[in-house]
């Protein structure tokens, strides 16, 4: 019995001795290279440190040093100076659950590819680290991470796990293209749900302050969000801005306050914005809101030619549409100021009250395509029930006809200014007039106009203006129908006879100063001339009693010869004048 109680004895001492052994030897290179090589040869992942540590004031606690970790034939999940793996006695039954696992100075890599991970713990503990998830629709990147997740059990395509706690910081971030500093993450995971409790960072120089939750079906809840001193630039169009929210599910926003923000991109910027939202959900294109309001204000607002000087508006949100308790606006010079509704049903904007005032306006080049141009679907009707102009100077620099208007004012009611998509005067009353003008480098002197339209034609009933001798006076019809035909009736008095050469009628044979009548009809389509669907006469006698009848068919103008006066004793008679080479 003693020789066999020697034996146990001396088997535990080698035992012990071997284990000792084995101990020192795990912290050593030789032993660091024989286990990362057993793990890399029996399992699917690689692993590779350079030594392994363990102290006896820690006895719980084993050390990694350059760590290198992740899938057979897959870029390194792992890459840290420091790995701590906090060990329980849970390890008896669960070897591959740790209690903590501290991850120091270096970079986690989180990818779908990586996952599942073949351990779990109940704290992941972040120390100095750099983040990044190129493949998991965040486009995160992240460094000097701090942090932890709680508890922390990955699963293929969910590296967090289905239920966490989170609390992280980052000295700096990129999400989705977005740089910040200084960011600060609390919140929570609960089976596809991500809620953040607490949101800051430091962005475009200025500070983001929040909370939201994120669905299990990508919608989003954003409860409150405060962006404040905003200095963003953007390399994008003002709809490839906001065209990641129309890609969410949905976006439902509580409350949404910006304050003393600047934006900026290729043809658009606004300058000191002060925003104020509230209760308004964005999805697949649309909205929908019961009681909720925007109010902003801006020290400038660019979108293209449209430049915008001390906008303010303040809207209402319901079922039923969007109200415009107020617009006001300094633009082109003048003042713009409106209110009114948006309307869901029918996609109608009707203005109650529209004025402009002191405006220096030139038309854009193109703004007879964008006049011609289909509407927005958003925007089918645009109805002004009252409209007041005072003092504006209008400005059309085409040079095929230059036009000018001076001191414009003018009034209208029940103006029905777009119809099923398209701009025209479809219903309504208006009156016009202007202290000079110039049509195409003829100068007029008070011209005035008054219209009646219904949804058959566009009457003209007063249209005249004061040349340097005479006065024009004419009335017409618009059709609106697709031909848009265009009857005109006009009369002259004392007026120069050739004054319509520069408006496009063909060369009188006579000249001077006397009388002329016009009635003609064509065709005004954008998408066609006009000249040759314009018929009509043209009768002109001037001072000296010599008269001439131009008719013009199809654009093309035949001349009965110049009637002449018969001479007298006290006058010759006049040389005929002869007509123009047809």
């Amino acid at each position: 019995m003693k020789f066999i109680g020697k034996l146990l004895f001396w088997l535990l001492i080698a035992v012990l001795l071997v284990a000792l052994a084995f101990y020192f030897l795990l912290q050593t290179r030789w032993g660091a290279r024989q286990v990362s090589g057993w793990i890399s040869t029996h399992t699917d992942y690689h692993i590779v440190f350079d030594a392994m540590d363990h102290r006896f004031s820690s006895p719980s606690h084993i050390l990694l040093k350059n760590v290198t970790f992740g899938r057979d034939g897959k870029p390194a999940t792992l890459v840290a100076k420091t790995v701590d793996i906090g060990l329980s006695s849970r390890q008896l039954t669960d070897p591959l659950h740790a209690d903590t696992i501290t991850l120091q100075d270096g970079t986690l890599n989180l990818m779908s590819s990586t996952a599942p991970f073949p351990f779990e713990a109940d704290t992941l503990q972040l120390s100095n680290m750099a983040f990044n998830s190129p493949e998991t629709g965040w486009e995160l990147s992240a460094q000097r991470v701090t942090g932890g997740v709680s508890p922390w059990v990955p699963e293929a395509g969910n590296v967090l796990g289905k239920q966490a706690q989170i609390q992280m910081s980052a000295g700096s971030m990129t999400l989705n293209g977005i740089e910040a500093n200084n960011v600060l993450v609390q919140g929570s995971i609960d089976n596809g749900v991500v809620t953040l409790g607490t949101i800051g960072a430091d962005i475009a120089r200025g500070s983001l302050t929040g909370n939201a939750k994120r669905n299990a079906d990508g919608s989003w809840l954003v409860d409150s969000l405060r962006l404040t001193d905003i200095r963003y630039q953007s390399d994008k169009s003002l709809q490839d801005f906001f065209a990641p929210l129309t890609t969410l599910p949905s976006l439902a926003i509580g409350s949404l306050e910006v304050t003393d923000a600047r934006l900026q991109g290729p043809d658009w910027a606004i300058a000191d914005l002060d925003l104020s939202l509230r209760d308004l959900t964005l999805s697949k294109g649309d909205w929908s809101s019961d009681g909720g309001r925007l109010s902003m204000n801006a020290d400038e607002f660019i979108y293209g030619s449209l430049h915008f000087v001390d906008p303010i508006l303040n809207t209402e949100f319901s079922p039923q549409g969007i109200a415009v308790r107020q617009f006001t606006s300094r633009w082109e010079g003048g003042m713009v100021r409106t209110s009114g509704n948006w309307l869901r049903n029918g996609k109608a904007l009707v203005l109650d009250d529209a004025a402009v005032a002191g405006l220096e306006y030139t038309l854009p080049k193109n703004w007879k395509q964008l006049w011609a141009d289909q509407l927005p679907a958003w925007l089918q009707s645009v109805t002004l029930s009252k409209f007041t102009a005072s003092r504006n100077l209008v400005i059309d620099i085409d040079p095929d006809f230059p036009w000018q208007l001076t001191s414009l004012d003018g009034y209208g009611d029940n103006l029905q200014l777009a119809k099923n998509g398209s701009w025209g005067i479809w219903r309504g009353n208006a009156a016009l007039n202007a202290a000079a003008a110039t049509f195409n480098r003829v100068d007029v002197r008070r011209p005035s106009l008054k219209l009646v339209a219904n949804d058959s034609v566009v009457n003209i009933n007063e249209l005249s203006a004061f040349t340097e001798k005479g006065i024009l006076e004419a009335t017409a019809a618009v059709s609106q129908q697709p031909q848009r035909e265009v009857a005109i009736s006009l009369n002259g008095r004392g007026v120069p006879v050739d004054i319509l050469q520069q408006w496009g009628w063909p060369v009188l044979p006579i000249t001077g100063d006397g009388n002329i009548q016009l009635k003609a009809h064509g065709n005004v389509q954008a998408s066609a001339p006009l000249k040759p669907t314009v018929s009509g006469q043209l009768h002109a006698i001037n001072m000296n009693k010599q008269e001439v009848t131009q008719t013009m068919t199809n654009g093309e103008v035949s001349t009965a010869q110049p009637v002449v006066p018969a001479p007298t004793e006290a006058a010759p008679a006049a040389e005929p004048v002869p007509a123009p080479a047809q």
